[in-house]
């Protein structure tokens, strides 16, 4: 449903993604994992066009995105929700979440994304600065949902977040999934979240996938071991 084949990704000379294959069902839940400076988050952008791959393809549907430029992925069904969630600090949380409708036809937020989001109702003349960390985050989603997307994206959502608020993204998450039909990727660090929310875990480590497991088998020592610092 979404696949990703022989890709590789480089900063000028120094080739940064060596040759990744990752293959997602549908509604499959799926968490990349690994410590700072092993290629997540260069991933995640590079996935939604931020940064161009120097090899590889990458598809959807069995539509092939590879020279689609990052609002063309939008509109194919990607959604994408960056790290430290660069919401519009200074737009209200309802002009934040209009920005992601540029890609639908519709004029207005639809209903059931408050229904997911009922703080961000009660909050949605409220300028996105003023909002916590844990309130920004589920406006970057909400903005990326308002796409209609059938892959959502997530970088590092729990950067910044207090552990108690954790757990309730994770059960939001997954209704969202099972909701909309919605397949996630999400880079993580934080292993709890990841054993909360994922269907199965891939670590990257220098680039490449060095290992893979379903969450139902997971060895939570041996994904540990792998971030450690």
């Amino acid at each position: 449903m979404f696949a990703v084949h022989d890709y590789h990704v480089a900063y000028g000379q120094s080739e940064v993604l060596h040759g990744l294959d990752i293959d997602i069902k549908p509604k499959e839940i799926v968490a990349v994992m690994g410590r700072n400076g092993m290629g997540k988050s260069t991933l995640m952008k590079s996935l939604i066009g931020m940064i161009p791959s120097s090899k590889g393809r990458v598809s959807l549907d069995d539509v092939d995105l590879t020279a689609q430029k990052s609002h063309e992925r939008v509109a194919s069904g990607l959604g994408y929700v960056p790290q430290g969630r660069m919401i519009f600090s200074t737009m209200t949380v309802q002009e934040n979440i209009e920005t992601g409708l540029t890609s639908t036809r519709r004029k207005s937020v639809p209903p059931d994304l408050y229904e997911l989001f009922p703080v961000l109702q009660e909050m949605r003349n409220r300028r996105g600065g003023n909002l916590s960390g844990g309130q920004q985050q589920q406006l970057a989603i909400a903005r990326a949902l308002a796409s209609d997307p059938t892959v959502l994206l997530l970088d590092e959502p729990t950067e910044g977040i207090q552990p108690s608020i954790i757990k309730d993204m994770a059960r939001t998450l997954k209704q969202i999934r099972d909701s909309r039909n919605l397949t996630i990727v999400v880079s993580e660090q934080v292993l709890s979240f990841a054993l909360e929310i994922a269907d199965r875990v891939l670590v990257l480590e220098n680039g490449r996938i060095v290992h893979e497991e379903l969450r139902h088998t997971l060895n939570e020592g041996k994904i540990a071991a792998y971030l450690a610092v």
